[in-house]
């Protein structure tokens, strides 16, 4: 789960994390009684979206006065912003973040991520703040500083010293960066972050450390456990048939091809996606109705796929263990008699009861399309939808 920098803000406040004072305004009237709460000028005006590259999409701007606030808070709200991480298509900003200009020395960039190839935590870490990091990454590795750390063990102080030190950070800079560098952790370890990095974190003129950037993401199978931060969930961000999904205990995830797929297992999706590729189509959607899934989740998942005007085929690649294929084919069936389903469906199963589902799929009168394995269903439901 993603949230807007102002709530990853708060969540910094809580920890004692610096950051620059502001506020969010949802009108340029409210952007402006922030800005004068700020006591001088200048401010930033930030758009809040859940995507990277803002600034170079034209949503954040320097703003010297109460008037010049007003004016591209104006712009900024309601606009569509296009960044590298929004896609085309773009997302409209609702909202926007207020703050305070600071006196900027040096950008850097910070973040902690788990890393499953050694199962630890690794602090990333770079001189190179408020660019692409990425690009930095594929081009300058070297820049790059990594430094893991046990999570039975927890951070140390040689942790926070390795970064500083790899950073350049005279012993003033240190001597604030190492009590915010133990607290981000603490932040991260305590609600099941799976993402925190600060891009960029700047040292100021008077040799403080101050998170300019705040971006958090969470582990969703860890939620159940952080009631607070599932109230920061916007689902304005989200895509409106993932949030539909996420109802039914679904795990769905739109695309933009035109074959629809409805699959048990996610390791059987992604084969499914890949393979539909190779036969020269694209995938609509990943869509794991998982292995215990019930006639009627099958039945949500139908609705849901059909609801994407893009999708022009629909593969059901079923392996049967715990969800038996008689149940899906059941489920299948129900869901053509209240959903209507007009487009083609290619239906390849194989495991429990399989027997069983195709009779009930060939008794039901609906226009299926068999498969004899995964292939023959890839090629079928390509050559559909060509």
């Amino acid at each position: 789960m993603k949230i807007h920098e102002y709530q990853a803000k708060e969540l910094f406040k809580k920890y004692s994390i610096p950051i620059p004072q502001g506020g969010v305004a949802f009108t340029p009237d409210e952007a402006v009684a922030t800005s004068g709460k700020l006591g001088a000028f200048p401010v930033v005006v930030k758009a809040q979206i859940h995507a990277g590259g803002r600034g170079k999409g034209g949503g954040v701007k320097l703003a010297k006065s109460a008037d010049e606030v007003k004016s591209l808070a104006g712009q900024i709200i309601g606009m569509n912003l296009v960044t590298h991480q929004t896609g085309p298509e773009g997302k409209q900003v609702k909202k926007v973040l207020v703050e305070q200009g600071l006196n900027i020395v040096k950008e850097l960039y910070l973040s902690i991520i788990p890393d499953r190839a050694t199962a630890k935590i690794v602090i990333m870490a770079s001189e190179a703040g408020g660019m692409d990091i990425e690009e930095v990454a594929a081009k300058t590795p070297e820049k790059i500083i990594k430094v893991y750390i046990n999570p039975l063990l927890g951070i140390e102080g040689y942790h926070c010293r390795e970064v500083a030190y790899g950073l350049n950070m005279s012993p003033a800079v240190m001597k604030s960066f190492t009590p915010m560098l133990r607290n981000l952790y603490k932040l991260f370890v305590a609600y099941d972050c799976s993402l925190l990095e600060i891009n960029p974190l700047v040292i100021t003129k008077e040799e403080t450390v101050i998170a300019l950037d705040a971006k958090i993401n969470f582990d969703d199978n860890a939620l159940f456990r952080h009631k607070d931060i599932v109230e920061y969930r916007d689902l304005d961000e989200e895509d409106p048939l993932e949030v539909e999904a996420s109802k039914f205990n679904l795990n769905y995830i739109n695309l933009d091809g035109n074959v629809g797929n409805m699959v048990n297992g996610a390791g059987l999706a992604m084969a499914t996606m890949d393979i539909i590729k190779l036969a020269g189509a694209e995938p609509a959607n990943f869509l794991d109705v998982g292995g215990g899934a019930s006639a009627e989740m099958v039945e949500n998942g139908f609705r849901i796929i059909l609801r994407d005007k893009k999708v022009k085929g629909i593969l059901i690649n079923i392996f049967g263990g715990i969800l038996r294929c008689d149940v899906l084919a059941q489920g299948v069936v129900e869901a053509a008699k209240k959903t209507g389903i007009a487009v083609p469906v290619v239906v390849r199963m194989e495991g429990t009861n399989v027997d069983k589902g195709r009779r009930i799929l060939a008794e039901s009168g609906l226009n299926l399309t068999t498969a004899v394995d995964l292939k023959d269903a890839a090629q079928k439901v390509a050559g559909i939808v060509k």
